[in-house]
């Protein structure tokens, strides 16, 4: 008998941040990259071809300096993989304040598995408890079926569905509209 190497797993770091200041160059390219895997893998959250990188780092870098628009990314071993972004009501809606939409919620296909878009949609319902919101708002194409199920199994409860809100590659598809009331005391 041969000498037997007994292998050892190691389980992958995985976080969710908030993102409170500018990205380093490495995270911006990881954001990029994972940004790049979810278009092609038919996530892109608006983009249905790749765009240029520039044109993905400009708008990575508004986001963060936007005053309306909150990042939080995920990590798996401390890279970019993942990103939702919540924005916020407009200061002189004091009517709809209490209201923030969650948008551009994806993971790259290559870190699914790791249960990263849970967390990442528990931080930033975390956040809004802290910062005085009581609901947020999303819209998902109802191809989605697996950000579908998360959404769903998270609370979030459909309110509506338009049946010609995306355009992609020639087809019309619809997207569905949800809520989730996250502070119910705010309306008592």
């Amino acid at each position: 008998m041969g000498d037997q190497t007994q292998l050892k797993t190691i389980d992958p770091k995985i976080m969710v941040e908030r993102v409170s200041e500018q990205l380093s160059p490495n995270d911006l390219n990881d954001l990029c990259d994972a940004t790049d895997a979810a278009i092609e893998g038919g996530g892109g959250f608006g983009w249905v071809e790749l765009p240029a990188r520039d044109t993905l780092e400009n708008y990575w870098r508004g986001v963060v300096t936007a005053p309306t628009r909150e990042l939080f990314v995920a990590r798996l071993d401390d890279t970019i993989c993942g990103t939702t972004q919540l924005m916020l009501p407009p200061k002189n809606n004091e009517a709809q304040g209490h209201v923030v939409h969650l948008t551009t919620n994806f993971v790259a296909p290559w870190a699914r598995g790791y249960h990263l878009a849970k967390m990442l949609l528990e931080e930033v319902e975390k956040h809004c408890l802290a910062e005085g919101y009581a609901v947020i708002n999303l819209d998902v194409r109802e191809t989605m079926t697996r950000a579908i199920e998360v959404y769903e199994g998270m609370g979030y409860v459909q309110f509506g569905l338009h049946p010609y809100s995306v355009r992609a590659k020639g087809e019309t598809i619809k997207s569905r509209y949800y809520y989730k009331v996250i502070n119910p005391k705010f309306f008592e």
